[in-house]
């Protein structure tokens, strides 16, 4: 089985060996085992750790990358060096390896040694360098954003047709009302019809649960936002009530199978709580309508996929 990919590149003098060391592990390359074999002796190699200069006959400094390729061209003469290195900011590299050359050799054959990042047809930025005669070395860049990233389902910011409920404590409602000012905020500016909005107002954070929970389970709602407070100094049984209405919301989501944003802040005092709801750290129940409406999103798209390959399952066993 393969297991790597390894490109070989001759310098001619020690000096040019240990400077083009230094560049690469300048440029972040994870130094492998050098090696040496030593003058006189049967021809065999000696390891030794890093890269630094070793004294002998020959010597290898080996760098290491997290991702290699061969890929084989027909039909034209590839414009590039050989040897390609894929980089995630190009502007630096190119500033560091300009300012190597510069250090060893005069302007003019820095200029002519070292090309400028430029667009190439296959969609990257690419820059040549002539690092020692006869070792050019090109180092480019994709102008993908998704190139080399994976695929994922990922949910969409569209609220447009889709059902949401909204469970909301009375209790503190000075903070309360401005968390589910911002819920409505987030649902209409996505494209959720006040019609398709239900808010079910329940005494406290306790009776959250149980609200959410029916409404969840009447199957009309593609998600259901919860939104309350809870004060450490008001209630001396602070935790154990958060537990218990963390646990509710998050039992209820798990058995009925719809998203439920988490939109109940747990602060030590109101300042702190009025901060959370709109005043200095943003508006919690905002973040929690657009929670609900990406999970919601989400949930329609597996349930699609699913559906897509039950369907190709079937074909293929008919």
């Amino acid at each position: 089985m393969i297991k790597g990919l390894t490109a070989v590149a001759q310098i001619a003098s020690e000096a040019d060996f240990v400077e083009l060391a230094e560049l690469f592990q300048s440029l972040g390359f994870e130094p492998g085992r050098g090696w040496s074999m030593r003058s006189g002796g049967n021809g065999t190699r000696t390891s030794s750790e890093g890269t630094g200069r070793i004294e002998g006959a020959a010597q290898g400094a080996p760098f290491l990358a997290p991702l290699g390729n061969l890929e084989l061209v027909y039909g034209r003469r590839p414009a590039e060096p050989p040897l390609l290195i894929e980089v995630t900011a190009l502007d630096e590299i190119h500033a560091t390896v300009k300012a190597w050359l510069l250090s060893r050799r005069s302007g003019e054959e820095t200029t002519r040694d070292i090309s400028e990042p430029t667009l190439t047809d296959w969609n990257a930025r690419l820059f040549t360098v002539q690092l020692h005669p006869g070792f050019s070395v090109a180092f480019w860049q994709s102008e993908n954003p998704l190139h080399n990233r994976p695929m994922a389902i990922e949910g969409d910011l569209s609220a447009a047709g889709r059902r949401f409920a909204v469970v909301v404590a009375r209790w503190n409602a000075v903070i309360t009302d401005r968390l589910l000012q911002g819920a409505l905020d987030a649902l209409l500016r996505s494209g959720c019809a006040r019609k398709d909005i239900e808010i079910v107002r329940v005494p406290g954070a306790w009776e959250i649960p149980s609200a959410a929970r029916t409404l969840a389970e009447t199957g009309r709602f593609a998600a259901i936002i919860t939104l309350g407070v809870l004060l450490r100094g008001e209630t001396a049984h602070y935790e154990a009530i958060y537990n218990e209405v963390a646990r509710g919301i998050g039992q209820s989501q798990q058995e009925t199978g719809v998203p439920h944003a988490f939109g109940v802040l747990t602060c030590e005092t109101l300042e702190q709580a009025l901060d959370r709801a709109g005043l200095k750290a943003g508006n919690k129940g905002f973040e929690a309508g657009i929670a609900a409406i990406e999970m919601a999103s989400i949930q329609e798209k597996l349930r699609t996929e699913r559906q897509s390959s039950s369907a190709a399952g079937i074909e293929a066993g008919a």
